[in-house]
Formats: structure tokens, C-alpha cells, sequence
């Protein structure tokens, strides 16, 4: 067989072309490359596409959780429970509000937070649940949402990787009382980074504008004015604008979500099928209840496999893999006395596996029989 080099095989490459140039040109030439109407559209085309009143554009996902907490007058003194498999940015964004992450571990099939756990983790300083959709695929939502109302919790989705995924037919992001999002180059569409925050509360949307450009009248809300108006800055907001030539990258790969989600699913269709074949290694379960949009494929290991040893051989083969995501409650950061254990072990043997959209079939087929040879000598 050819020797596979890095640059055949990544771990995930970002699909763009002519029509992401075309948006940004459109956008240089305009003159207004600031948040503005190129920011609007693309606000436009994800609120509709989800089905809700409002969609915020910032600079990251980080940011939009970070805005959903403080729109929740999450502050101080609170509490704040999370899914612990996922990439520390969900924490941070706690503690940048002055308050406590409180990790909840997850079921080890999906990857995310167990509702079985979540009420034993409750406490009168308790405000509000942030559930994770890992890698795409939904968390089971009806149990977290009845959870959050007989506790009286606020409910922010970690959709980061799940845009366009469905839980029992409803799109990620948009059944708590606010959803963030990423874009960043690893997601199902991207603009290299970007985050949106949507939600159907008014107040929640309003709050979150208002903060995200440093707590002032917004410029191109300004423009719009026959008359001068200079702004006030009447709380301490944060400079997290998304800008227009981001987003003219965003409303081209919106075009294409649909078409590049299917893609996923079909690469995942054909992983699933070599991995069925491959001893030591275990294919992600899906829970029929969901449509996963496969932001990464992340299989398992065995126990007693070593994983990092793994992930370095296949490098030495020319095939780029990578860790699933964090055990959150081990990072120094948290100070954490949580334990979750089951985190802790999907954390030491999940493998990202290569998947983009224009991954070839025989790519997948080269990857699956280097894996079966590297595992099959063990």
C-alpha cells in the first residue's frame, strides 16, 4: 500500500470555495467589514433555520455561554451544573461569572450528562444546568428539562457541535432557555472561530446584545439613525462582536449545513462498518431518540489498550487522530472535588477518528485496515 502522509490523512479539514470569496468580496467592497448587515443576515439565516425569535453572533461559543450566564444573572455565590466531558471553555464560562462549576458525570454510551445524577448534585446555590451535546449527538433533554423545572433551574444548551442536530425531532440549542454554538474550524460549518447564542426570550437576547458590545448602543444600530446619537455605556459589557467578514463566511457554509451534515452521517455509516470488524476498538452508540450531525467520529478503545500509544503510532502512519474531549473535574483550574468516573474513563479512551466532508470512502478504508493491523498485533 502507499505510505499515507499527514496532509492525506488530517484529522478534519474545513471545506470551502468560490462562494465563501464571493460573500467576502461582497463584504470588502461594501466598506462596512465591522459588525453589521453581513452580521444581521447570517443572524437571519441560523435563527430561521432553527425556528427561534432570536440569534446573537459572537466571537466564540465560549462567549455565548459566557453571555447566556450573565443574561441569567448567574453571578457570585451561584452554582452552576455541567456536563464534565467537554472542552473547558463550558467551565470557564462559569467561572468568568464569579461562580461554581459543579460537574455532573455522564452517561459512557453517549458521552453526555447523565440526568440520573444531576439531582443529587443540587443545592440551594444551585441556578441553572449546562448540558452538553458531545460531538454533536443531543443529550437527553426531556429528563434535564423536567429536572430544571421542578427546581426552579435555568437551562443552557452546549450546542457547540450540534448545529442542526435533533433531539425527538427538535433542533439542538433551542429547547433550553438559551443555546450557543460554534464555528469554529473543527464544526459542522465554520468561519474559522464564531460562536452564536440563540434563544426565544426577549430578555435573554436583549441582555446578551446589549453586553456583547461593550454595553452601548450597537454601531451599525447607530447608522441606521437620522440623528446623532451617542451611546452610554451603562453596564460593564465585553467587546465579543462578530464581525462582517466572519460572517460572510458564515451565511455561504449555511447555505451548504444540510448538504455537509448528510455527508457526515454517510462517513459515519462507513466507519461504523469497518469498526464493527476491528477488535479493541468500539464504534460511538447513537441513541435512536436523536440525529446526530457527527461534529466528530469518537470511537473507544478497549480497556488495557493505551490509547495515547495509539493515537502516536497512527501518527507515525501518516493518519492524524486526536482525544475525544476533557474530563473537566481533573483540571487544575477547577479545584474541583467532584468525581466522576466514567469521564474520567471515556477521557482516557476515546480517539477521534478522521472525518470532513470531503473525506473519500477509500480514505476510510486505508485508516480501518491500518487500525486493524496496529490492534491486531496487540
Amino acid at each position: 500500500m502507499e505510505q499515507l502522509t499527514m496532509d492525506k490523512i488530517p484529522l478534519t479539514r474545513p471545506y470551502f470555495d468560490q462562494e465563501e470569496l464571493d460573500e467576502i468580496k461582497k463584504v470588502l467592497d461594501s466598506g462596512w467589514v465591522a459588525q453589521g448587515p453581513k452580521v444581521k443576515e447570517f443572524e437571519g439565516m441560523v435563527a430561521g433555520y432553527l425556528g427561534v425569535r432570536h440569534a446573537v453572533a459572537v466571537t466564540n461559543c465560549t462567549a455565548a455561554l459566557h453571555l447566556a450566564l450573565l443574561a441569567l444573572d448567574i453571578g457570585p455565590g451561584d452554582e452552576v451544573l455541567v456536563a464534565d466531558y467537554t472542552f473547558p471553555a463550558t467551565g470557564h464560562a462559569v467561572l468568568y461569572c464569579g461562580a461554581r462549576p459543579v460537574f455532573v458525570d455522564i452517561d459512557p454510551r453517549t458521552y453526555n450528562i447523565d440526568p440520573g445524577l444531576i439531582e443529587e448534585k443540587i443545592t440551594s446555590k444551585t441556578r441553572a444546568i449546562i448540558p452538553v451535546h458531545t460531538f454533536g449527538q443531543p443529550a437527553a433533554m426531556d429528563a434535564i428539562l423536567q429536572i430544571a423545572n421542578d427546581h426552579n433551574l435555568a437551562v443552557v444548551e452546549d450546542a457547540a457541535c450540534a448545529l442542526g442536530a435533533r433531539y425527538r425531532g427538535r433542533c439542538a440549542g433551542t429547547m433550553g432557555d438559551v443555546g450557543c454554538f460554534s464555528f469554529h474550524a473543527r464544526k459542522g460549518i465554520t468561519t474559522g472561530e464564531g460562536g452564536m447564542l440563540v434563544t426565544d426570550r426577549d430578555d435573554i437576547a436583549a441582555k446578551a446584545r446589549h453586553l456583547a458590545v461593550f454595553g452601548m448602543t450597537a454601531a451599525w444600530d447607530r447608522e441606521q439613525s437620522d440623528r446623532l446619537v451617542i451611546p452610554r455605556f451603562t453596564d460593564v459589557g465585553y467587546n465579543y462582536k462578530m464581525s462582517d467578514i466572519t460572517a460572510a463566511v458564515g451565511v455561504a457554509q449555511m447555505r451548504r449545513l444540510d448538504t455537509f451534515i448528510e455527508r457526515r452521517r454517510e462517513l459515519a455509516q462507513i466507519w461504523d462498518t469497518h469498526l464493527d470488524d476491528i477488535a479493541g476498538i468500539t464504534k460511538p452508540y447513537i441513541d435512536p431518540s436523536v440525529s446526530p450531525v457527527y461534529q466528530s467520529y469518537v470511537a473507544t478503545v478497549d480497556p488495557g489498550i493505551d490509547r495515547d500509544w495509539l493515537i502516536e503510532t497512527l501518527i507515525n502512519e501518516g493518519i492524524q487522530t486526536q482525544i475525544g474531549t476533557y474530563a473537566s473535574h481533573i483540571q487544575p483550574v477547577y479545584r474541583s472535588q467532584e468525581r466522576c468516573s466514567r469521564s474520567l474513563d471515556i477521557y482516557c479512551r476515546a480517539i477521534a477518528l478522521p472525518l470532513y466532508v470531503n473525506l473519500r470512502y477509500e480514505e476510510i478504508d486505508a485508516v480501518a485496515q491500518i487500525l486493524e493491523r496496529i490492534l491486531g498485533a496487540l
